[in-house]
């Protein structure tokens, strides 16, 4: 066994008390990490694990080269090119972040995302006009968005599920994923994500597509998946994101 001193340590709390939200990010990492054991990216090693605190290998992040983002892009098509399940979800609900995440399974893709993902999150916001207003606009749009995220025929992948930037860390081995927000799933929903906040640099994405290209559609596709991600940080954050709330719900109801 190797010994790891303190400093080597990182150690998360429960920012949940009395949830299983701890157990839910270990169960994540060993999943990633089996999934992802031919690639180059890694994942933390868990060193002790409870209700209370989560203890990992601490990454020493460091600035990447365009070596490492194509790593992290063959890496994250390798772990979308792997066995299928059957249907779309997981085995038990788990989080994003702070927000629980359901994953009842379903084999219906569109429907999983419309219901697990788009109108669980309105349900959750707190003020019940803007609650009402988008539901209205989010019901009539339901058979569109369902149709346009089936459209495809998207196979079920394992996702990180939160993947952006600021869940990726590089270290002299290469490239690292961390708080996963696992499940089965249309492999663009990882991509799409990657897009908020900042964005990761165009070599990732022109690795990726060269070993996976996505089908046609995928930008439409990548404006429902994102409007998870948005709804979410409203419903965590507040107000500086609903502006790009309402300007999901104003294209959509231009399209659909």
């Amino acid at each position: 066994m190797t010994e790891i001193k303190s400093q080597d340590i990182f150690v998360k709390s429960n920012p949940l008390p009395d949830s299983e939200s701890l157990d839910c990010e270990a169960q994540g990492l060993e999943e990633l990490r089996k999934a992802l054991a031919n690639t180059q990216i890694q994942i933390p090693k868990i060193l002790r694990q409870d209700n209370q605190e989560l203890h990992l290998e601490r990454i020493e992040n460091q600035t990447p080269t365009d070596e490492n983002w194509v790593a992290l892009a063959e890496g994250l098509a390798g772990l979308h090119d792997q066995p299928l399940k059957n249907g779309f979800g997981f085995h038990r609900d788990n989080y994003i972040g702070l927000s629980p995440q359901p994953n009842t399974w379903k084999d219906n893709w569109g429907l999983f995302f419309f219901e697990q993902r788009l109108h669980f999150q309105i349900q959750r916001v707190k003020e019940e006009s803007l609650r009402s207003s988008w539901l209205v606009t989010l019901n009539r749009s339901k058979d569109w968005i369902i149709n346009k995220l089936n459209e495809h025929q998207p196979k079920s992948s394992l996702v990180h599920g939160d993947l952006w930037s600021g869940n990726v860390l590089f270290s002299e081995n290469g490239p690292w994923l961390i708080d996963p927000a696992i499940y089965y799933a249309d492999r663009e929903v990882d991509l799409a994500m990657s897009k908020l906040f900042g964005g990761f640099p165009k070599v990732f994405y022109s690795t990726y597509s060269k070993l996976h290209p996505l089908p046609e559609g995928w930008k439409e596709r990548e404006t429902v998946y994102n409007l998870y991600h948005v709804l979410n940080h409203f419903n965590l954050f507040g107000g500086s994101y609903l502006d790009s709330v309402h300007a999901t719900f104003h294209w959509m109801e231009r399209v659909a």
